[in-house]
């Protein structure tokens, strides 16, 4: 009775080693699968959803990047622009998408203040996106009507602690980056200056040139020509750095303001559920385009920055914006429209 106890606990042990190396096996080659389909990548179609309409600057530089992996590896790229909701609608798409990698997000600092300024999303930000990795980042410039009597940031915020709320600021819609950054300006400097929304960054811009408002924050590009010709007066940069096509302007943070620092970037993300290495790999790829001097060219002749960080440092960073954009929209009390 005792030999065949013996056998069947030695049967057993077997059975279980076989089965357990079988496991092993198969999750060896699963790794060594998805090693190989990453280190490959793209292998097929790829499809970079911008959440913006076409001929904006989201939507450019998906293309720009989309071109060079198309150059690199023969594989096609899908650029499909799914705009609306501020951003929600095409977020929502990738986050439903298979977790293969060929379904990619570029989005803005938009999808970190999403989460504080509406009371639901139809998904979570951090479980259901990977952060893959920040692409650029720029910041916005400052700007106030020449007839207003402050040409510092120093004498805007003397300006406005005189007579608070009669200052305006410009901005292209509740909710919005420039919108907290202005409000970002009221928290850390003390001060009271009165948001006036409009539906886009035109009109806000064209107000602020024709005086009806006193201050705006818009991105570089648009208001470049404007300052040259002395239609807008220049403060600073919102940024923690200079930009090489104002080098002379000195950041809010050097003007007066230290820490202050409020830009917009543009991040790549995939569905929650993404394999590892293949997070990696496109991170790899979208370094090694990022590095090519003509899209370096093309994404900093404007003022911007490339980034390319990792995805560890990217999801750190999200994590960071969407605390610090929270406090913001409950200290301003901002709604989505």
């Amino acid at each position: 009775m005792a030999f065949f106890s013996q056998v069947s606990r030695n049967g057993v042990q077997l059975l279980l080693r076989s089965g357990l190396t079988r496991w092993l096996a198969c999750a060896v080659l699963a790794g060594s699968a998805a090693l190989a389909a990453a280190q490959g990548y793209p292998a097929k179609t790829l499809r970079i959803v911008v959440p913006y309409p076409p001929g904006g600057p989201v939507d450019m530089t998906a293309r720009l990047m989309g071109q060079k992996f198309t150059e690199s590896s023969g594989q096609s790229v899908i650029v499909d622009n799914r705009s609306g909701a501020s951003t929600i609608i095409g977020t929502e798409l990738v986050v439903k998408s298979p977790p293969d990698g060929y379904t990619v997000l570029l989005n803005t600092s938009s999808i970190a203040i999403n989460p504080s300024l509406y009371e639901k999303l139809p998904y979570d930000t951090l479980r259901d996106l990977i952060a893959v990795t920040e692409v650029t980042t720029q910041p916005f410039i400052l700007v106030a009507n020449p007839s207003t009597q402050f040409r510092t940031v120093k004498e805007l915020i003397a300006a406005a602690k005189s007579k608070p709320g009669s200052i305006r600021c410009a901005s292209a819609g509740v909710g919005g980056p420039n919108h907290l950054a202005c409000e970002l300006l009221n928290k850390m400097a003390n001060i009271k200056i009165t948001h006036v929304s409009y539906k886009g960054a035109a009109p806000a811009l064209v107000d602020t040139l024709s005086g009806q408002v006193e201050i705006y924050m818009p991105n570089p590009v648009t208001t470049i020509k404007y300052i040259q010709a002395g239609k807008l007066q220049a403060l600073a940069v919102t940024g923690t750095k200079r930009i090489g096509i104002l080098p002379d302007l000195p950041t809010v943070a050097e003007a007066g303001l230290p820490g202050y620092d409020a830009n917009v970037w543009m991040g790549m993300f995939v569905s929650a559920g993404t394999a590892p290495d293949m997070v990696r790999r496109i991170q790899q790829e979208s370094a090694r385009v990022l590095k090519l001097p003509e899209v370096q060219k093309a994404l900093t002749s404007e003022g911007g920055e490339i980034i390319a960080s990792t995805p560890e440092q990217f999801a750190a960073y999200m994590k960071a914006e969407i605390q610090k954009w929270r406090e913001i929209v409950i200290f301003s009390g901002a709604k989505a429209e």
